[in-house]
């Protein structure tokens, strides 16, 4: 059962989190580019959305830090987004030690 802490708009389950990196819009950039090729992206050097079948994903690179959030209607499809975003994420920072740290948004 979801709580209005872990709450999407409209229902559903949303999470989140912070990566300290000092390539923070690079990373944003590389994983809506990367996305893009297969479903709805829109982004810039600071904000992006992707459009999941799904559920949703939302990026916001503010200095060194990376902000992420998927939201899906329920825990199976937000847990699914968590998996795919890390794991691209992971690879395209390959050169770094990304601490990723998932809660309830």
């Amino acid at each position: 059962m979801n709580t209005a802490q872990d709450a999407a708009p409209g229902g559903g389950c949303a999470r989140r989190a912070e990566v300290a990196t000092a390539n923070a819009s690079r990373y944003l950039q590389q994983l809506c580019k990367h996305f893009g090729h297969r479903v709805p992206v829109t982004f810039d050097p600071t904000d992006g959305q992707i459009s999941f079948a799904a559920g949703d994903c939302t990026l916001h690179a503010e200095g060194e830090v990376l902000s992420i959030r998927v939201a899906g209607p329920g825990a199976a499809e937000a847990a699914q987004l968590e998996d795919v975003v890390a794991r691209h994420l992971v690879r395209f920072a390959f050169r770094e030690d990304l601490a990723i740290a998932w809660q309830e948004a």
